[in-house]
This record gives C-alpha cells, sequence and structure tokens, in this order.
C-alpha cells in the first residue's frame, strides 16, 4: 500500500520521528513517502495516512491541525494514525496527558490510535523566547525519543494496515461473479 506519513515540526525532531516510523513501513513492504506539512502535501493517491506533529503548550502545531481541517473528508476515507512529539525527561516524561483537541482531530480523522513520543529539546536551537520559556518550565536538554517503542508502532501500522488491505481485497472481490 502506498502510505502518507506527514508531519509538522518546529526543529527536526519530531521530522525524525516520521523518517524511522516511514523506514520500518517500508521494511514491511510499504510505499512511503514522508512530506513535511509546511510544503502542503496532498492525500490524493494514498491508501493510508500516518499523521504527526510536535506538541507545543499542549497543543499540535496550527499547520498540523489546518493539514487535518484541509482533507478531513479524504482523510476519514482511509487508514489514519496520529502521533505526537513532546513530552521531555526519561524517568518521568513532562507534561502528562495528551494534547489538547486530541479527541476532535481523532474524530475529523477516523484514526485508528495515536501515540504521544518522548521528544528531544536542544536549547541550542531554540530562539531567545523559547529559550525563556524552556527555563521557565524547567524543561531537561537531550535526546529522550524512544526507538524501539516507534518502532514497535510503526509495526503495529503495519498489521493494521495488512488486515485493512486483506479486508478491502475480501470485499472487491467477493462482489465480482
Amino acid at each position: 500500500m502506498k502510505i502518507l506519513v506527514a508531519v509538522a515540526s518546529r526543529h527536526g525532531s519530531t521530522h525524525e520521528i516520521a523518517d524511522a516510523l516511514a523506514l520500518e513501513l517500508g521494511t514491511a513492504g510499504h510505499d512511503v513517502d514522508v512530506q513535511t506539512i509546511e510544503d502542503s502535501p496532498t492525500v490524493e493517491g494514498y491508501d493510508a495516512a500516518v499523521i504527526g506533529s510536535a506538541v507545543y503548550m499542549g497543543n499540535w502545531l496550527p499547520q498540523a491541525v489546518n493539514f487535518v481541517d484541509r482533507h478531513q473528508a479524504q482523510l476519514a476515507a482511509m487508514p489514519v494514525w496520529l502521533f505526537s512529539s513532546g513530552p521531555l525527561g526519561s524517568d518521568d516524561p513532562q507534561p502528562k496527558g495528551e494534547p489538547a483537541h486530541l479527541d476532535q482531530l481523532i474524530g475529523r480523522t477516523g484514526a485508528r490510535g495515536h501515540r504521544t513520543f518522548v521528544g528531544k529539546l536542544d536549547k541550542g536551537e531554540l530562539g531567545f523566547g523559547e529559550r525563556l520559556i524552556a527555563r521557565a518550565v524547567g524543561a531537561p536538554d537531550g535526546d529522550f525519543r524512544d526507538w524501539a517503542a516507534i518502532n514497535v508502532w510503526a509495526d503495529e501500522i503495519a498489521a493494521g494496515i495488512r488486515t485493512t488491505g486483506a479486508r478491502q481485497l475480501t470485499e472487491t472481490t467477493s462482489g465480482q461473479t
């Protein structure tokens, strides 16, 4: 199946998660394209989509939400999975909880699943305002991403896509005479 991995990333960490998901999905035999949401990708021509966003101040990036809104009808007609990247830390990643409005994003896309992955913070890449916020909230510097968990989730998506593809094939062939 042809899969779109669309991602909104402010400093590249979430995009690296999208790349890892795409690599694992490709290893499972799928044709996968990673597209940056800022480049206005289309969902036409894809059989499934994985959409991800960095989370700042408890919310998906606006361009990711706009992408979902713009392609809502097409996304609702295909298998979709969502992922978020944002909490930081190794022992007790913060902040806790899911991004705000996640239920609405799932509802608009009909997403079959969502995962939040712990992210990465390199304070040297931040602008002045972002450094002030990171300092104020005590955000730890470092790469906390769990690559094994990311790969396991990609394998779960691949299994879900195989199930969907087999069901569609059965429905198509059972309708033929």
